[in-house]
């Protein structure tokens, strides 16, 4: 995915980046496959602000991605690779043999015509999703699953990918995107190769006209306030804060673990990202 770089006529264009779209090849959805999104404003079901500065944005529908691959044996043709406003990676519009159509994200190298499977004892190409346990030490993966059945959780953003380190005791054993190395059961799927997209994050948006298109609104700093709305807040003249980040809640901002200490899952991480 090649950038488009403006001449600099104005102050923003001098600084806008934005990707040339020529992987993509239609500008409408399968209708079927899609549903609308609702608006939530950064709020939850209570009601509440339970993440800042969201609100506004173009108006999407959301693509149903096909998570599973959970028709084994049945070969698939690329039919489309559409451009999805709901994620940073491109998604390809899958055509089965019998007729089904379902969107996945699109791996790096599959185009419009390709053919792609799902199952087991098929070869390792990407695009194809098959256990752990059949696919080769070394091979870089997405898509990949935490529970066997689940479907992918991991590894879904663009240009990312996991590699395959080695596999012992029915675990597979992989070196995430973030440095982090964990154990997986050889049960679950992964779909081979890297994720499409990968000059996502080299795009500069320029202004601050196309972060409200997302749907991201301003942020105001701790420092700038007054103290009763932020703990960095007040002092006379321009202060730096004196305290280390916060948030206006106190809760530290920056290299304070968050994570729960028995959670589930955290025995199957050999060597965390930090």
């Amino acid at each position: 995915m090649p950038l488009k770089r403006y001449k600099p006529t104005t102050p923003t264009r001098r600084f806008t980046s934005i990707s040339t779209f020529e992987e993509v090849t239609t500008d409408k959805p399968h209708r079927p496959l899609t549903k609308p999104a609702r608006k939530t404003g950064g709020r939850n079901s209570q009601g509440r602000v339970s993440m800042r500065r969201r609100g506004g944005g173009h108006k999407r529908r959301l693509r149903i991605i096909d998570w599973r691959r959970d028709k084994p044996g049945v070969p698939a043709r690329v039919a489309s690779v559409e451009y999805d406003p709901n994620r940073s990676a491109r998604i390809a519009l899958l055509v089965y043999a019998d007729g089904e159509k379902r969107y996945i994200l699109q791996p790096l190298g599959v185009s419009v015509g390709d053919t792609v499977v799902a199952g087991k004892g098929i070869p390792p190409k990407p695009g194809n999703c098959l256990p752990l346990g059949e696919i080769p030490d070394g091979t870089f993966v997405h898509c990949v699953e935490m529970k066997p059945g689940k479907g992918a959780q991991m590894v879904r953003g663009a240009g990312v990918a996991a590699q395959l380190m080695a596999k012992e005791s029915g675990r597979a054993l992989l070196k995430l995107p973030s440095g982090e190395m964990r154990y997986v059961s050889e049960k679950c799927c992964a779909t081979i190769g890297q994720v499409g997209n990968p000059d996502h994050d080299s795009a500069k948006l320029g202004k601050a006209g196309r972060s409200r298109w997302m749907g991201r609104r301003p942020k105001v700093r701790g420092v700038a306030m007054n103290p009763v709305d932020h703990p960095l807040g007040g002092g006379e003249g321009k202060s730096s804060g004196g305290r280390h980040p916060v948030s206006p809640w106190g809760q530290p901002a920056k290299g304070y673990r968050t994570r729960k200490k028995r959670k589930a899952s955290s025995k199957m991480i050999v060597k965390r990202r930090r």
